[in-house]
């Protein structure tokens, strides 16, 4: 398994601050926030988008994703949000980012399933001429893998896939064994992260907190799966969580003994 850290811990800082972070303490990937007040997002031009992509390769650092903000089972026309989903797309494509994040929102609508998959499924197919998987997070209506699984299932496609948020489906209740059962076949990576507790998801330090963080490890080292571990402290919506700079180290320690550990 590798590791990364989104931006989303350390909001709105340069590129080459973020890859310097990256290299100092040995992440071998970044997942980009691609919201307006990120330095990347849908709305740079091809000249910045090219920079982006020097930066990463001179630094040796891979973009694992692109963190977007479309929900796919929302009220509003289908076009609204495959224009959003198409930028995206885009946007990793041109940066050589394999994955994009989208969530399923949809709130309580009981059309919120076949709403997600109609629209992942057209998703799913321009997706697929630029090289990129759309993944779901497990977030929103759609909290647990069984949730999303519902929708990936109806879906069928290659390029429609997961992204397992640990926090979420810890909150609903499920257990990580089963959500690597129901999400398995779809999985892309997987946002590692802790917190204070149920009533208190103050992002903490990798450890400190109460979410089954060495159990997911060891399972998805068990099950033989190789893909992206990335851990998303959520900085941008805590003001009084210690900086993520100061954490870096030691989650990677963390992470990277779990995952010998579960060979």
């Amino acid at each position: 398994m590798r590791l990364a850290f989104s931006t989303l811990g350390v909001p709105g800082l340069p590129v080459e601050d973020v890859l310097r972070l990256a290299t100092t303490h040995g992440y071998h990937g970044v997942e980009l926030r691609a919201h307006p007040e990120e330095p990347v997002h849908p709305g740079i031009g091809p000249g910045e988008r090219a920079d982006v992509v020097a930066s990463f390769k001179a630094a040796g650092v891979s973009v694992v994703g692109v963190a977007g903000y479309a929900r796919l089972a929302d009220d509003c026309a289908d076009d609204v949000v495959l224009d959003e989903v198409r930028g995206l797309v885009e946007l990793a494509r041109d940066l050589g980012a394999p994955f994009v994040r989208v969530f399923p929102g949809g709130g309580e609508s009981p059309d919120a399933d076949a709403v997600a998959a109609r629209r992942l499924g057209v998703a799913a197919e321009f997706a697929a001429d630029a090289g990129v998987r759309v993944l779901m997070e497990t977030h929103d209506s759609h909290r647990t893998g069984a949730d999303a699984a519902r929708v990936l299932g109806a879906v069928g496609h290659l390029h429609a896939g997961a992204l397992w948020d640990l926090m979420h489906t810890w909150l609903g209740g499920e257990d990580v064994a089963d959500t690597f059962a129901a999400l398995g076949p779809y999985l892309g990576y997987v946002q590692v992260k802790d917190i204070a507790g149920a009533d208190d998801t103050t992002p903490l330090a990798l450890g400190d907190g109460v979410l089954p963080l060495a159990e997911c490890v060891q399972l998805l080292g068990r099950r033989g799966w190789d893909g992206w571990l990335c851990w998303e402290y959520e900085k941008r919506w805590y003001d009084d969580a210690a900086p993520l700079a100061g954490l870096l180290g030691g989650g990677r320690e963390l992470l990277a003994r779990l995952v010998s550990d579960s060979a």
